[in-house]
C-alpha cells in the first residue's frame, strides 16, 4: 500500500458513501461493492488507522490478503435487504433447560478436572494474583472455546472489516476493527495466526479485540500477550477480566434454594436485593441443608429464577453478576457456577428443569411492547426473557387472576398480545 493521495482519499470516501447508501433499485454488483470496500481500506479506514498511531507496514500487511467475506451472517450488503441467513443461534436465547445438558455438563466437568490439575503450577500463581477461583476460571475457558479445543477458523481483520463495511452494527465494528489492528501493532500475534470466530472473538478466552487490549495479560513473561497459543495467558487474562470487573474472592457465586410458595416470583434480580439474612428469615433456605455462611449473612444477595418456578431457583452474590459481564445471560452465568461447583465434586440440581413448550422470539418480542405499554419495565423488548421480562408477567398474571410462575408459555404470551 503506497501513501494516498487526498484527491484519492476523498473520492474513496465518495464511493463508499455512494454505495452504502444505494437504493435497492439500483443495487451495486458485487464486484462494484468489492471495488467500494477497497477504496473504504484505502481511504477512510486507513486515515483512521493513521491517527491511532498503525503504521503503514501494520496495516499494509493487516490486509494482505482481506477480502469481503459474503458467508458471514448479519450482514446489509450496499443496496441489498439484509441478509436472511441468520447468527448461529445462541443456547442462551432457547429455554433455560436446555442449556443444562448433562452430555454438556459431564464434557465440561471431566475435561476440566483435567485441566485443572494439568495446569496447577499456573493456576496457583493466577490465583494468587487474581483472587478469582480456578474452577470459575476453567468453566470459562471450557465454555468458550472448548479448552482450546474449538475451532477458530475466521481471519479476524477480514471478519471485522467485512461487519464495518457491510455489517448491521458498522460502528460497533470498525472499533473492533482498529482495536484489532492495535493488537497487531502490538506485536502481541502475527496476523497469520490472529484467528477469530465468526463475529470476530479472540483466542481461548473469547475476547473481542477491544477486551483484549484492557484485559488481556502476558502470564508466562515472554512480552506477548497471546491468548492464542499461551494457555497461562489465556486463563491469567481470563481472571483478569473478572478480577477488574467486580470479583469478591470472600464469596461464592451462589447456591441452589428452596423457595416457599410465600415468597413471590416478582422479587427476582438485582433491584430488589436484600441482606442473606433478610432471605433466610423469610424462610429461604439451601437445598443441600446447610447454613449460609456467617459471612453472607449481612451481605446482599439475589433472587435468581431462570425459568420462574418452573425449574431450579437459585439466591446469588454480586459474583454472580461479574460472571454475567462476561457473557450477559443468565443462563451463562449460572452454567458456569454451576460446572465449577461440579468440578469440586458439587452436586446435581435438586429441582429439575420442567419441560416447557418452545415459543418464538418474535412472540415473546410483541407480548413485550404490549407490557411496555402498559408501563411494565420488560428490559427492552428484544425477544429475550430477561429477569425483567419475567418480573413483568409475574406482575401481569398476578393482575389477571393467573397463577404467578413468572415465565411464560404459548397461552400466556398470546393473551398478553390480544
Amino acid at each position: 500500500m503506497k501513501t494516498i493521495p487526498l484527491a484519492s482519499f476523498i473520492l474513496g470516501l465518495l464511493l463508499t458513501l455512494v454505495i452504502q447508501n444505494s437504493p435497492a433499485q439500483a443495487r451495486p454488483s458485487k464486484p462494484v461493492t468489492e471495488r467500494a470496500f477497497t477504496a473504504w481500506v484505502n481511504g477512510p479506514l486507513w486515515q483512521k488507522a493513521r491517527a491511532q498511531k498503525i503504521s503503514q507496514a501494520t496495516y499494509r500487511n493487516a490486509f494482505k490478503r482481506v477480502k469481503l467475506n459474503w458467508s458471514l451472517p448479519d450482514l446489509r450488503p450496499p443496496g441489498r435487504r439484509q441478509q436472511r441467513r441468520k447468527a448461529p443461534v445462541q443456547s442462551e436465547f432457547r429455554a433455560p433447560g436446555g442449556y443444562f445438558q448433562d452430555r454438556s455438563l459431564d464434557y465440561n466437568i471431566v475435561k476440566g478436572r483435567q485441566q485443572l490439575i494439568k495446569w496447577r503450577s499456573a493456576l496457583n500463581k493466577i490465583e494468587q494474583r487474581y483472587g478469582v477461583p480456578r474452577d470459575i476460571i476453567m468453566a470459562i475457558w471450557g465454555k468458550e472455546t472448548a479448552f482450546g479445543r474449538a475451532r477458530l477458523p475466521y481471519n479476524a481483520i477480514e471478519v471485522l472489516a467485512t461487519q464495518a463495511f457491510m455489517g448491521r452494527r458498522k460502528a460497533l465494528f470498525e472499533r473492533e476493527l482498529l482495536a484489532a489492528l492495535t493488537i497487531l501493532q502490538q506485536k502481541h500475534i502475527g496476523m497469520r495466526t490472529m484467528k477469530s470466530a465468526w463475529a470476530g472473538a479472540l483466542g481461548h478466552p473469547q475476547f473481542m479485540p477491544t477486551a483484549f487490549l484492557k484485559y488481556a495479560v502476558d502470564f508466562d513473561g515472554d512480552g506477548s500477550k497471546n491468548i492464542w497459543s499461551s494457555v497461562p495467558d489465556a486463563l491469567a487474562s481470563i481472571a483478569n477480566f473478572l478480577n477488574q470487573n467486580g470479583w469478591n474472592q470472600a464469596r461464592r457465586w451462589g447456591h441452589e434454594v428452596h423457595l416457599p410458595a410465600r415468597i413471590s416470583c416478582t422479587l427476582e434480580g438485582p433491584d430488589q436485593r436484600i441482606k442473606t439474612l433478610s432471605w433466610q428469615q423469610r424462610g429461604l433456605t439451601r437445598v443441600d441443608g446447610r447454613p449460609f455462611a456467617q459471612a453472607d449473612l449481612p451481605q446482599n444477595s439475589f433472587l435468581l429464577l431462570p425459568a420462574g418456578r418452573f425449574g431450579p431457583r437459585f439466591l446469588v452474590s454480586e459474583n454472580f453478576y461479574v460472571l454475567k459481564s462476561y457473557n450477559e445471560s443468565d443462563v451463562y452465568a449460572l452454567f458456569v457456577g454451576h460446572v465449577a461447583d461440579r468440578m469440586k465434586a458439587g452436586a446435581k440440581f435438586r429441582r429439575d428443569w420442567s419441560p416447557l413448550a418452545s415459543f418464538s422470539r418474535a412472540s415473546v418480542k410483541a407480548a413485550q411492547l404490549k407490557l411496555e405499554k402498559t408501563g411494565a419495565d420488560v428490559g427492552g423488548a428484544d425477544g429475550l426473557i430477561g429477569y425483567k421480562t419475567r418480573i413483568s408477567i409475574g406482575n401481569w398474571q398476578s393482575q389477571n387472576g393467573l397463577k404467578v410462575t413468572c415465565f411464560p408459555n404459548k397461552a400466556v404470551l398470546k393473551k398478553i398480545s390480544n
